[in-house]
């Protein structure tokens, strides 16, 4: 178990990153991988990203809700490890729905503000996007230098 500031430095890191690597399970039980970009809530534990229904991740995530995510440094050298269980919203019916708006949290998370909120409620529920939401239940890996 790492002490509380190596814990402190790990978690720092997954806050100033905005890409890391989603780990799932398939079914033969080998890992499928994919790069997403993601929000992080400290307080919360929470990581969320913006997925489609259709996608390998999510149809793993649905069978088997284990998740390991990855995060570096921008030079690659540190890096943390986040050990989750995965929850799946339901995806995007309606344009005032909670699954848009909590879409709409996620992105301002990421981006800020969207030039066109109606047009982003539109494509999400188009797309019939759902959010990820992985509840961290450990952090482990290589703090950065300092």
């Amino acid at each position: 178990m790492p002490d509380e500031r190596t814990q402190q430095a790990l978690t720092d890191l997954i806050a100033a990153r905005r890409l890391g690597v989603l780990a799932t399970l398939k079914r033969d039980g080998r890992p499928q991988l994919s790069t997403v970009i993601y929000s992080f809530d400290r307080e919360a534990g929470l990581i969320r990203v913006s997925v489609t229904g259709d996608r390998a991740k999510t149809a793993n995530l649905r069978r088997d809700p284990r998740a390991t995510f990855h995060v570096s440094s921008e030079d690659g050298w540190a890096y943390a490890v986040v050990e989750a269980r995965a929850e799946l919203t339901p995806a995007a019916a309606e344009p005032g729905d909670a699954t848009v708006e909590e879409l709409i949290e996620v992105y301002r998370a990421i981006e800020g503000e969207h030039p066109d909120w109606d047009d982003y409620r539109r494509a999400m529920v188009a797309d019939a996007r759902l959010v990820l939401r992985l509840h961290v239940e450990r952090i482990y890996g290589l703090p950065p230098a300092g």
